[in-house]
């Protein structure tokens, strides 16, 4: 194992590392926004607002995740409209993790007593501020662990701007390896990197589903 490559390239290791943490931080808050959105229309009353949830979480987690950002990177400047490589892939991964946040918040939605909702409409709120307040944040709480998977598995796939020319981890190693010849150190030491990421969020992840837990 030759590390002298991780500090002879230490500026092409560290851009990269920066793209994928902001492109990886910046999708997971979209996602988990856009996620709940849908979730919520996903099981509202009004029916239009109930289909469009279904198609957008039927939609997305059914194509593959390249096909997406290729779509915002070569496809939409057909129309006009124009995406770095960053932006695409990062669009792209909020979008396609965001249909699955949608499913698990949904099923958590749907593991409350419904007597509960009943409860807070008699009382005179509205069906919204009855998610807000009441539903969402014990739904949210149960499906933590799910939740958390979706985020490891959005900075996995954060590789996928390496294909867009989206300058992150994967994309700088693609570079390194093509200058340098050597591939398989190259790539340990992207896994490596990408463990500094992941490994965190991983116990963070247990740490707040332990600190949750406490409090039921």
């Amino acid at each position: 194992m030759d590390f002298s490559i991780l500090v002879d390239y230490s500026d092409m290791f560290w851009d990269g590392f920066k793209v994928t943490i902001v492109a990886s931080l910046t999708a997971l808050v979209a996602s988990f926004i856009v996620g709940t959105i849908i979730a919520v229309m996903r099981i509202t009353p009004i029916a239009p607002l109930r289909w469009v949830g279904t198609a957008y979480v039927e939609f997305f987690r059914n194509i593959p995740l390249v096909v997406i950002a290729f779509f915002f990177f070569i496809g939409t400047p057909v129309i006009g409209i124009r995406f770095s490589g960053i932006t695409a892939g990062t669009i792209a991964l909020s979008i396609y993790t965001s249909a699955f946040i949608a499913e698990a918040i949904r099923s958590g939605i749907l593991s409350i007593p419904k007597g509960q909702t009943e409860a807070a409409r008699s009382s005179g709120l509205t069906y919204t501020q009855t998610m807000r307040m009441i539903i969402l944040p014990q739904a949210i709480k149960i499906v933590i662990p799910p939740i958390g998977n979706q985020f490891i598995n959005l900075v996995k796939n954060s590789s996928i701007l390496a294909l867009i020319s989206g300058a992150d981890l994967m994309y700088q190693a693609d570079l390194i390896s093509a200058k340098t010849f050597i591939v398989f150190d190259v790539y340990i030491l992207v896994a490596l990197l990408y463990l500094i990421i992941t490994i965190p969020l991983s116990v963070g992840v247990r740490y707040i589903e332990k600190r949750l837990a406490n409090t039921y």
